[in-house]
């Protein structure tokens, strides 16, 4: 395993086109040590929850919980037809209360909040904790809790990950290892993104032999509070977060319009209408596919006159809003 690659960026400079248009993911060191959050933290992990309390839209927030037998590693059940830890609401006071205060006997080892929008239950918190990117619309999100372990996934959006509070160990592979990092079912999961199922801190090699693979192409990132990590859109990352009170805010954007739709959802039309297909068939959709989507070229086009290619034209809102209202009657027959 290699370090993640350190790009010098000054903290709280706007990040810079070398970072998100990386094709690798780069750590930024320090990037946001000057956040008014990140300097209660180092303070103590009190003085941040108390900050955080000015904030609190005293809206229930989702809280995963599991007892001390999942240490801490949110996952499936024994058959993936299920999960091991339950779900529930509480209010942001009854989360901090429980990270900070003593250990009680009620079957719950391990209390997580997962991705949480920070403007709509900590708003104002982004007025003195924010970051300058390359878009105006990206997602910020808040995760908070104690030992916690995620399993390895990708997200399709870019991601900055900040570190308020704890330390992160970030495992990430490239998206070409999908092979050797065993993933699960695709249509349940524990928080909407298809996961590993190669426990990252037992790894099973002889259920997993290929995973062995895939440790030599892994990245880590070892954060503290006030660092950052740029994880370009389809890497594989698997997180760890080993202190006992842990905040990480991180950001998601991408440069295609929203209009255009999440690929996951052709990847699930393409396993209903392709997968059972006879061999020769797949092959020749493959044919297609690389001709007109991965491997897709004007000059594979210029024999059709502008006026007439449609879709095959750089698509722009009304060729999108045309096309998905064509798929939602497609769909619906």
């Amino acid at each position: 395993m290699q370090q993640v690659a350190h790009l010098q960026v000054d903290a709280g400079a706007p990040l810079p086109a070398a970072a998100y248009e990386s094709t690798v993911p780069l750590v930024l060191k320090g990037y946001v040590a000057a956040w008014p959050a990140v300097l209660r933290a180092v303070d103590s992990a009190e003085a941040l929850a108390d900050y955080l309390s000015t904030f609190d839209a005293n809206k229930p927030l989702t809280v995963y919980v599991g007892d001390a037998a999942m240490r801490g590693r949110f996952f499936y059940d024994a058959d993936c037809t299920g999960f091991n830890f339950r779900s529930g609401k509480a209010s942001l006071a009854q989360v901090l209360a429980r990270l900070l205060g003593p250990k009680v006997e009620d079957n719950i080892d391990t209390i997580y909040v997962g991705s949480t929008p920070v403007d709509d239950w900590l708003p104002g918190f982004r007025a003195a904790n924010d970051v300058s990117l390359p878009v105006n619309d990206a997602l910020a999100s808040f995760w908070l809790g104690g030992p916690t372990s995620v399993s390895a996934h990708f997200d399709f959006p870019d991601n900055l990950a900040c570190v308020v509070a704890g330390r992160r160990r970030f495992t990430l592979f490239p998206p070409e290892q999908l092979h050797n990092l065993y993933v699960g079912p695709i249509d349940r999961t524990p928080s909407g993104q298809m996961i590993s199922l190669v426990d990252f801190d037992a790894p099973d090699l002889q259920r997993f032999p290929r995973f062995a693979q895939a440790q030599q192409h892994a990245l880590i990132a070892d954060l503290e509070p006030g660092d950052a990590l740029f994880v370009p859109s389809m890497w594989w990352h698997h997180v760890r977060a080993s202190a006992p009170f842990n905040l990480l805010v991180n950001y998601w954007w991408c440069t295609t319009p929203a209009s255009m739709g999440a690929p996951s959802v052709a990847l699930s039309h393409a396993i209903l209408a392709l997968r059972e297909l006879p061999a020769h068939q797949r092959r020749a959709w493959k044919h297609l596919f690389d001709y007109y989507v991965f491997e897709a070229d004007e000059r594979n086009f210029e024999h059709i006159p502008a006026a007439g290619r449609g879709m095959l034209n750089p698509l722009d809102e009304e060729t999108i809003r045309r096309v998905r209202a064509e798929l939602v009657q497609r769909l619906s027959q």
